[in-house]
């Protein structure tokens, strides 16, 4: 993960961010992105565009800015942290969070987001407005002593940072802050290593500073301070001591003004790197070591990724927004994947439960119910309906097949084994034991043949003209422990003087000019030569009646799979056999054909 770095010129950027859980929130000019590490390790991103964001009028006023900058963070920091919070939790609702929703449609993540709001201004306000002035006065109690307007002020705003860093110190000792604290180091370190002119890689991130001249950190020290003098400047011009909750209500009334002064100091000295601002800058850089904390490797992965995504937005107005991807309930899921597969010509509710059922590892009746999704498993789910609606077959998209209770990997290298050629498999195995020699003949991969000798232990040749099935079908005979003989051979031509008891063979059938109408997956996927059956499509059965005397032993018997419409013909052809018979298949269409020599 990186990118050529187009700023040179090593300039200030107009992206700034904050940690969040297990991820990093960045917002620039135009857009904003927010990445997190779920718990299966998989980077998750959500983007959104900043609408009108560069016309909105208080954006270019200075101080009014600032205030709404401050309210932003409140709120917007807050439902941001919530959100990531969704996406690396992914536990299942409780049963009062779904009657929250269902009942009183209530957002549970937009409750709690309110009230972390409403107890963090509580507690910001009990820490940082009345506890200072508890102990300015028993300073004065204590010391027996009156302090200005200046000294009182200094010294409350002293316990303000006193506070504000035992604070800090004291939640560090929390895990998940140790983490969110090394977040919040990866995006300085993303950010700074933009800013300096290299290449966005997570080698050369990791060996920037991870200060920086924009941190939230440095604002509230800003904020402090200027509190200080703000707030001496107002109790100097009303020329009276304020005391006791007046004083808090005064403090707060005057906070926007405090945020307003603190975000353009912020602005101004990120403009320079100037020494002689250092001692301004000094407090706030001391304050982002304990704020900051080495982050790890996949950490400046993830702070990249937001990072990447922002600066792509903010330069190509054509680059979508994108959602994170939620668990969902599994009755939910498969009602979306339905109704893709039919936007794309695939109409067959059965391929979309197959496509749940085999992704999860659970039966198709377990399918339709409310259990969540993980996120791993929906991404796994819409690899293989995108790959799905592709025109792709879906057991080639899958892999593998069930045949006869046996898994048969699947690819173009062979036509998918189906429900026909297992019947054409049950009628063969009634006459086939340990003792019989079997040939599958165009096996293709080697469905047929694995079967055969895995239920039976007979003897079982399996022949193909494709070098690739036959590769194939080695593939399948080592997936199951078959023991085949394997030949690659066109019909009968490598066999010599061979018999069998047993002929069973599913050739190609389909009329040559019937092969453009079939359907895409069939057509533009399955093998043609494994489809092809001539110009009337029983080229190979005219092959098989001629020469399937010649390597059947007395009484051996012949079975043969064959298209619709077709056994009748086919049946007519097998003169030398001495009983032929026809067997229907699941739908009642002539499908098996069953020749006694």
């Amino acid at each position: 993960m990186s990118i050529k770095n187009p700023n040179k010129t090593k300039k200030r950027v107009s992206i700034g961010g904050q940690a969040v859980l297990e991820g990093v929130y960045m917002r620039g000019a135009e857009s904003e992105a927010i990445a997190v590490r779920d718990q299966d390790g998989v980077i998750r991103l959500e983007t959104k565009r900043r609408k009108n964001a560069r016309k909105k009028w208080y954006l270019k006023v200075p101080v009014v800015r600032g205030v709404m900058a401050f309210i932003d963070s409140l709120f917007g920091g807050t439902k941001t942290l919530m959100r990531s919070a969704e996406v690396y939790g992914e536990g299942e609702p409780s049963k009062f969070e779904k009657w929250l929703a269902e009942k009183l449609k209530i957002n549970v993540m937009t409750v709690v987001s309110v009230i972390s709001v409403v107890l963090g201004l509580f507690l910001a306000v009990a820490l940082f407005m009345f506890l200072p002035q508890v102990v300015r006065d028993g300073l004065e109690k204590l010391f027996k002593i009156k302090f200005g307007v200046w000294a009182k002020n200094f010294i409350e705003g002293g316990v303000k940072l006193l506070i504000f860093t035992l604070y800090i110190l004291t939640v560090s000792l929390l895990k998940d802050i140790r983490r969110t604290f090394m977040y919040h180091g990866a995006e300085h370190k993303t950010i700074t290593c933009f800013e300096r002119g290299l290449d966005l890689t997570v080698e050369n991130a990791a060996k920037c500073p991870r200060v920086h001249d924009r941190c939230g950190t440095t604002f509230i020290v800003f904020v402090l301070f200027i509190s200080i003098i703000v707030m001496a400047c107002v109790e100097a011009l009303l020329g009276k001591n304020v005391q006791g909750v007046l004083r808090v209500l005064l403090k707060l009334a005057l906070l926007p003004i405090v945020a307003g002064l603190s975000y353009e100091l912020l602005k101004l000295l990120s403009k320079t790197k100037s020494p002689l601002v250092l001692p301004l800058k000094a407090p706030g850089f001391l304050l982002q070591l304990l704020t900051t904390r080495e982050p790890t490797k996949d950490m400046l992965e993830v702070a990249i990724t937001s990072f990447l995504a922002v600066y792509e937005m903010d330069n190509d107005d054509t680059v979508p927004e994108r959602k994170f991807e939620l668990p969902k309930k599994r009755c939910e899921l498969l009602s979306g994947i339905k109704a893709k597969l039919k936007e794309n010509g695939i109409d067959e509710d059965a391929e979309a439960e197959w496509i749940v059922s085999l992704s999860l590892g659970i039966s198709r009746d377990e399918v339709n119910t409310e259990n969540l999704v993980s996120v791993k498993n929906i991404d796994r789910i819409n690899k293989l309906v995108n790959e799905r609606i592709s025109g792709r077959p879906l057991w080639y998209c899958v892999g593998d097949t069930d045949f006869y209770g046996y898994r048969i990997k699947t690819d173009e290298r062979a036509l998918i084994p189906r429900p026909e050629t297992e019947l054409l498999v049950e009628n063969a195995l009634k006459y086939i034991d340990e003792t019989k020699t079997v040939l599958d003949l165009c096996t293709g991969s080697g469905a047929i043949a694995v079967a055969v000798n895995k239920e039976t232990g007979a003897t079982v040749y399996a022949s193909d003209l494709s070098i690739d099935a036959l590769k194939l079908a080695r593939e399948n005979e080592e997936l199951n422990g078959a023991k085949i003989k394997f030949v690659f051979s066109d019909m009968f031509e490598s066999f010599d003087t061979e018999k069998f008891d047993v002929i069973i063979s599913n050739p190609p059938y389909i009329k040559s000019e019937d092969i453009k109408d079939l359907q895409k997956e069939i057509r533009e996927f399955e093998p043609i030569m494994a489809l092809d059956g001539g110009e009337d499509g029983l080229h190979f059965y005219r092959v098989i009646a001629k020469n399937a005397k010649n390597y059947l032993k007395c009484g051996g018997m012949l079975f043969l799979e064959c298209g619709a419409g077709q056994a009748e013909e086919i049946k007519q052809m097998l003169t030398d056999f001495s009983q032929v018979d026809i067997i229907k298949d699941y739908e009642n269409i002539d499908r098996i054909i069953k020749a006694v020599l």
